[in-house]
């Protein structure tokens, strides 16, 4: 697996878990990073924590991780490659991946851990 060049998304966000037949929030498009997966047990919507309901079901204080893309589909061991470091350091993951690229979202707490986890395993990090 080549090494992985990352850049850390300024903001805090937060994981959130509506109702499966819940509508899709059409503000998401003014933020500037957000995603959404529905399947038949839920609506997972990850976003800017300042823009969270009150009401909603979250997990707030998560940073972001960018893999620099674009990515072709046919490497192999990308999210492996972040994950398998992390996992072996005690840190957590949210993974996102698009058509070009991935994302790892880490608790806010555990972001220089991770960092370092990461640039130790031959990564770089934009800093």
């Amino acid at each position: 697996m080549k090494k992985l060049e990352l850049s850390v998304l300024p903001q805090r966000f937060a994981v959130c878990r509506l109702d499966s037949e819940d509508v899709i929030p059409n503000w998401l498009t003014e933020c500037d990073f957000w995603s959404v997966t529905r399947t038949d047990e839920e609506l997972s919507v990850v976003l800017p924590e300042a823009s969270v309901f009150a009401s909603w079901k979250s997990e707030k204080g998560w940073r972001c991780l960018k893999v620099q893309g674009p990515l072709d589909f046919s490497l192999t061991g990308i999210l492996a490659s972040l994950a398998s470091p992390l996992a072996d350091a005690g840190i957590s993951i949210f993974a996102i991946s698009t058509y070009g690229t991935d994302y790892i979202l880490v608790r806010v707490h555990d972001l220089e851990a991770a960092k370092k986890v990461l640039s130790d395993a031959g990564h770089a990090i934009e800093v």
